[in-house]
């Protein structure tokens, strides 16, 4: 059996996964924040009255994830993919807050230099599927699976 997966796809489905991700994310900063917050990777998070700032962390995820989805949704794919190059300064800047502040190396680079990577090559894959006047090449992905 041969397959044919559009390089247009791939880079949708990462662009989904991402901002969904993100949007999630932001959701759990809303509904618990005190639960999420460590698994950020800083050593302390701020309590009582503080702690608004981790709604306001939830609400700028949310907005990250709605804004990649919309510019997904109106093909803007160029758009969209100098948006996610942009976009990746976030959890790198994230990565080195953390690690500037005794934070967990682990969470520094397992979700936040990680999470970064993603979203550049979602970025470099939206570029590649995309022209200066905003249509779409026809790249794609072809192998083959063999039933065994």
């Amino acid at each position: 059996m041969s397959f044919t997966l559009s390089l247009k796809s791939v880079a949708n489905v990462l662009t989904v996964i991402a901002s969904a991700g993100i949007a999630y994310i932001g959701v759990s900063y809303l509904i618990d924040p005190a639960g999420t917050a460590p698994g950020f990777g800083l050593p302390a998070w701020p309590h009582g009255d503080a702690a608004a700032f981790l709604n306001i962390k939830g609400v700028r995820d949310v907005v990250t994830g709605i804004t990649c989805l919309a510019l997904l949704l109106t093909g803007q794919r160029r758009a969209l993919s100098t948006v996610m190059f942009a976009f990746t300064l976030i959890p790198l800047g994230d990565a080195t807050v953390i690690l500037g502040h005794d934070g967990s190396p682990a969470a520094a680079f397992g979700i936040h230099v990680a999470t970064a990577a993603l979203v550049a090559a979602t970025g470099f894959t939206l570029l590649r599927t995309s022209t200066p006047s905003g249509r779409t090449e026809q790249a794609s992905i072809t192998g083959s699976i063999q039933a065994s």
